[in-house]
């Protein structure tokens, strides 16, 4: 069994030149929101999901950008309620959430 069930790196990266970057969406809060939201629902630690930020992925124009691992799923999102669905369907109950799947 792996030590997490699932983990979601969120990408945080910040460009200084003004480039599109996943930061300018606000990444760094919605990870935190998610990583909130994990817990509530007692999913979160080992042999659970585990929440992580990441630098850049290489998907800046498809941003804000975060894969699920192992089942290598990545999304983009806009709000706390794509976040929401996000971590309540892929993250709890395994389904991936098509609309937002890239």
């Amino acid at each position: 069994m792996p030590y997490y069930r699932r983990h979601i790196f969120f990408c945080t990266n910040k460009r200084e030149d003004g480039s599109p970057c996943c930061q300018n969406h606000d990444a760094e809060y919605l990870r935190g929101y998610a990583k909130q939201r994990v817990k509530a629902l007692g999913i979160a630690g080992p042999g659970g999901v585990r929440v992580n930020k990441a630098g850049c992925m290489d998907r800046c124009s498809e941003g804000p950008v975060a894969v699920v691992y192992p089942d290598a799923v990545w999304y983009t999102y806009s709000d706390q309620d794509d976040i929401n669905e996000i971590v309540e369907e892929h993250l709890l109950h395994g389904r991936v959430v098509e609309r937002l799947k890239i």
